[in-house]
């Protein structure tokens, strides 16, 4: 049986065409990751929200987020979307047991606070310390960096797109700044 690599550069490995038949179709699995910068006792001082630009041309807030493609390690994806999201001199620290502080389901129904009108999507969530200069890459605009208190404001997390407020909330609870 003959098995040839799909090309990586590719959008997902599926054409435009055929990616939207599975959203229709099947739950898509994603990473999703919020930088944080962490002081000299392990801390955090900072998190790290990104402003983009969502296909309607509003300017939303989100985290690092991305697809994992078929045969790619959630590790991988996790990277590779730091790196696209953050530029190539962020340097993610990802611990050697990836643990998501939790997992969340996007529904195309406006029926939960998660909501994509896409696809239905499961989401593993992560804090991921960086050590370098984040510098936002392609679809994202800037990196804005909020202290744990800053980042509690109702206006802030209402900002955040497909209602990542509420896994906001539950980042900063997860890291003890609640």
């Amino acid at each position: 049986m003959d098995v040839s690599t799909p090309d990586p550069e590719s959008s997902g490995w599926l054409s435009d065409d055929d990616l939207e038949l599975i959203r229709r179709r099947t739950p898509i699995i994603y990473v999703e990751a919020i930088p944080v910068l962490l002081d000299g006792r392990g801390e955090v001082e900072a998190i790290g929200l990104l402003l983009r630009a969502n296909p309607e041309g509003l300017i939303t807030r989100t985290f690092v987020s991305g697809r994992v493609h078929y045969g790619e390690s959630i590790r991988s994806a996790l990277l590779r979307h730091l790196e696209k999201d953050l530029g190539t001199m962020a340097f993610p620290q990802l611990p050697a047991s990836l643990q998501p502080f939790t997992v969340a389901e996007f529904s195309p129904l406006p029926v939960t606070e998660l909501y994509d009108e896409r696809q239905h999507a499961v989401a593993l969530e992560y804090i991921v310390p960086v050590t370098g200069e984040c510098i936002p890459r392609q679809d994202a605009l800037e990196v804005t960096w909020v202290t744990p208190d800053e980042a509690k404001d109702p206006d802030l997390l209402e900002e955040l797109e497909g209602g990542r407020g509420s896994i906001l909330r539950q980042a900063i609870g997860f890291l003890g700044a609640w």
